[in-house]
């Protein structure tokens, strides 16, 4: 059986149109977690770094880590990237379907 061309758009029509709504909605996920992570990102920067004066050099690093890991160079630069490779993944999609 030989699938035509009229059946392939139907049928990547609407994985199209899902990829492009998980995008959409992943992109506002990122933008608003980044800006309320960078904020709480800050404030264990500045409780780590007390920490490291005060307590323990140790437990200053690891807040350090950790407040890097959830800063917007850390996790959400992650997400990013991964919903990069999900939009290349509908674009070739579409570069395969449309021409």
């Amino acid at each position: 059986m030989v699938i035509t061309a009229p059946v392939i758009l139907v049928i990547t029509a609407p994985v199209i149109l899902v990829l492009t709504l998980f995008v959409w909605l992943c992109t506002g996920l990122i933008y608003i977690s980044s800006l309320v992570l960078g904020l709480l990102s800050t404030v264990i920067a500045l409780l780590g770094a007390a920490v490291i004066i005060t307590y323990s050099p140790q437990n200053g690093v690891i807040l350090l880590v950790i407040a890097f890991l959830i800063s917007p160079m850390g996790l959400p630069l992650a997400a990013i990237w991964l919903l990069g490779k999900v939009q290349d993944l509908k674009f070739a999609i579409q570069d395969w379907m449309y021409g």
